[in-house]
């Protein structure tokens, strides 16, 4: 009866999300303030923000008519394993706050839907959990400061069992957190009144998620951004460090590289000679990311780079992340030259409101768009996406096919 019941409310949920967009306005209504204020965060006066938002007009279709279109592949071969579609689940900080075992949920329902997900190091399930589940084999790590540090935790996420390794190198400092302290949000969440009263407004939350959390698995830490287990997730002490990498140069990716015997890959790459020097150091792939613009204010959307960099770089898989919430989207991305996309906030929302369900059932409503787009553009397969099915009208001029390397898709 009981698992009954809870099928039937998340067929409710679920009747009511038609698409990424709604899935975050039932977010905001789900979850408290300050956890709400977390995921959705965005640095400063939001402008990189609306970059990435903005950066899909600039780009219209070109669709061919009369076209077989009866059957699409969408099919994508990555790092020798072949994925059901060509977007992931991009890594995501104390997801384990917004939905009962987040990271397990997120895990779960990619397995399900053949997708891959990227464990994030700002987690609050040891990796160890998540890497049992079948096809979790990617993990973004936040370096340690000392080449000690570094090296223990190569050597913990080998352990687990990961097989590829996602280094975020956008991250010297703490981004801007006035944003962030407007939501009532701090890490690790300090006591408060407000906190209290902010979760007692949230019931469903309360019991489902930080209740059952603190009765079976007690008080959530951050897990894995060393070696060793971290700060409590909710503390009067704000000792989860994130200092301490202001020294970093590429020397420590040239020492990853020398550590790491795996899959190596870079994100929060936006910068063309970033990228060369990243394959200079033996990299094996690159996401181009604005870290979802919770960084630096002001900065260029991954998108506007994507055709330079991949001009440049061609010889690796160049991935993206950062605004995307169409299946559009990830075709304009796609045609312009990227490997593969990776969504973020949606799946995390998803995982709020209904749990797994909810992230497959959101997997599934971008798989449609894509497969209903890419029919409507007279296509049947992703690697007949190139330049010549966009338009820029700000040029007036329809972009040049580039020749696809041979070694993805």
């Amino acid at each position: 009866m009981k698992g009954w019941l809870q099928r039937r409310s998340s067929q409710k949920k679920l009747a009511g999300i038609h698409n990424l967009h709604d899935v975050e306005r039932l977010a905001r209504r789900k979850l408290p303030r300050p956890i709400f204020g977390y995921i959705d965060h965005v640095a400063e006066d939001g402008r990189t923000h609306h970059a990435n938002l903005s950066a899909f007009d600039a780009y219209y279709f070109l669709p061919k008519a009369f076209v077989n279109v009866a059957q699409i592949d969408l099919h994508t071969e990555l790092y020798g394993k072949r994925y059901t579609v060509p977007f992931g689940i991009a890594p995501m900080g104390i997801s384990a706050l917004s939905a009962y075992q987040g990271d397990l949920v997120l895990a779960r329902a990619a397995a399900t839907h053949n997708l891959p997900m990227i464990m994030s190091g700002s987690s609050l399930v040891p990796m160890e959990e998540v890497a049992d589940v079948e096809g979790a084999d990617w993990f973004q790590a936040y370096l340690p400061g000392t080449p000690e540090g570094i090296e223990a935790l190569l050597a913990r996420i080998q352990r687990a069992g990961f097989k590829k390794l996602v280094v975020t190198l956008d991250y010297p400092v703490p981004p801007n957190p006035e944003n962030l302290r407007r939501s009532g949000f701090s890490s690790p969440l300090e006591p408060s009144l407000r906190l209290a009263f902010d979760g007692l407004m949230r019931p469903g939350w309360l019991c489902n998620t930080f209740l059952r959390t603190l009765w079976k698995q007690g008080m959530p830490h951050f897990e894995n951004n060393h070696a060793e287990r971290g700060a409590p997730v909710i503390s009067r002490r704000a000792a989860r460090d994130f200092s301490g990498r202001r020294h970093f140069d590429w020397g420590y990716l040239d020492l990853v590289r020398r550590l790491w015997p795996g899959v190596l890959i870079v994100k929060g790459v936006l910068n063309p000679d970033d990228a060369v020097r990243a394959r200079e150091a033996g990299v094996d792939g690159i996401i181009l990311s604005n870290h979802g613009a919770r960084q630096l204010d002001c900065t260029i959307s991954p998108l506007q780079v994507l055709p330079e960099i991949k001009r440049r770089v061609s010889d690796i898989p160049i991935m993206i992340d950062s605004g995307f919430r169409r299946g559009t989207d990830v075709i304009k991305a796609l045609a312009l030259g990227a490997d593969f996309v990776f969504v973020g906030r949606p799946f995390n929302y998803a995982a709020a409101c209904a749990g797994q369900a909810g992230v497959e059932h959101v997997a599934d409503l971008l798989q449609r768009e894509i497969e209903r787009n890419m029919a409507l553009l007279g296509l049947t397969s992703l690697s007949q996406l190139d330049h010549s099915c966009l338009y820029q009208p700000t040029t007036g001029e329809i972009p040049q096919a580039l020749p696809m390397p041979q070694n993805v898709r």
